[in-house]
């Protein structure tokens, strides 16, 4: 029998134990057990569509990556990476069955007054749009007084940075990417900061997290 699609995704995003430092070889999925952080707080978001939700009705019921981000965002190493990384394993994760039906991604702009649900579903494009592959959520809230608790319950600092780009509408922001992992009750249990958003250790998390998941039903 062969290898199953997430694992042949593994090996090759993984390079050989041979090729790096023993430090970054990555152990077998579920060998390892990822600690409970703090539940995902809860909230008022709108989706892409312009419909009203509540966040838990995204954070609860699959596996869950997160990510908080902004439309207009040009640093390389922060929002543009969040999304390509996302990107990457939503491939991965869509040519398995397993895997397709039990993780979701949300990202969500953390300035509503610039990101729309127009602005987001136009962020998001076709993974905003598609639905038979991992579901790809783009959301946004209704005001920054809505948006705040969701922030400081993930422990995401925003600040506006001074002086803005030549022809810019909006505002720089400034903060430190952060990605979340999130299981089906709700739970963060790893924070990726931008050194280790890595396709391969993410997918070998998320893989723990199902098999956990399916040691527990």
């Amino acid at each position: 029998m062969g290898l199953p699609a997430w694992a042949l995704a593994l090996a090759v995003l993984t390079p050989p134990a041979s090729a790096a430092p023993a430090q970054f070889a990555l152990p077998a999925p579920g060998a390892y057990k990822l600690e409970r952080i703090h539940k995902a707080p809860d909230g008022i978001v709108l989706d892409s569509d312009g419909s009203r939700h509540r966040l838990s009705e995204f954070t609860t019921g699959k596996v869950t990556l997160f990510s908080l981000i902004y439309t207009y965002c040009t640093d390389a190493k922060g929002c543009p990476l969040a999304y390509e990384t996302l990107h990457s394993l939503k491939k991965i994760l869509g040519q398995d069955p397993y895997t397709r039906d039990k993780v979701r991604f949300v990202s969500m702009s953390f300035d509503p007054a610039y990101d729309t649900p127009p602005a987001m579903r136009s962020y998001g494009g076709l993974d905003a749009r598609e639905r038979g592959g991992v579901d790809w959520r783009f959301l946004t809230s209704r005001s920054n007084a809505e948006l705040a608790p969701i922030l400081d319950g993930f422990g995401q600092d925003v600040s506006v940075a001074a002086g803005r780009a030549p022809g810019q509408r909006a505002p720089t922001l400034s903060h430190l990417l952060k990605v979340y992992l999130i299981d089906a009750s709700g739970t963060v249990r790893e924070i990726y900061s931008t050194s280790f958003l890595q396709p391969g250790v993410v997918l070998n998390d998320i893989r723990t997290l199902l098999l956990e998941q399916k040691s527990k039903s």
